[in-house]
């Protein structure tokens, strides 16, 4: 009798901002992100720049609580890099699901 696995991937806790219109981070210039949002040789990041705004952005997203989300991330850039994003299925369904204006 085989047993189905558990996938990490398939449980892992994704937080959620209460509203995209709570999302209160800068626009520009310079972020400091904790380091359980991102653990990498620097944890600042250039919001000038597409590729550091990204990675920044996707780390928010995976791995920030919802009131780091809250702080941090911006509703603007969020809406901007979205489709750019490389998150994991069912994080990106679950932003997707409560705020569908995301999807569109």
């Amino acid at each position: 009798m085989a047993t189905e696995r558990v996938l990490f991937r398939d449980v892992i806790p994704y937080e959620l901002p209460s509203s995209l219109s709570a999302l209160q981070g800068p626009v520009d210039g310079m972020l400091e992100v904790p380091i359980t949002v991102h653990w990498g040789p620097t944890r600042i990041f250039d919001l000038s720049e597409a590729g550091q705004r990204r990675m920044v952005y996707q780390a928010l997203v995976r791995e920030g609580t919802s009131h780091v989300q809250e702080a941090l991330l911006s509703e603007t850039l969020l809406r901007q890099e979205w489709d750019g994003l490389i998150l994991p299925a069912r994080c990106r369904g679950l932003w997707e699901e409560r705020f569908p204006e995301l999807a569109a």
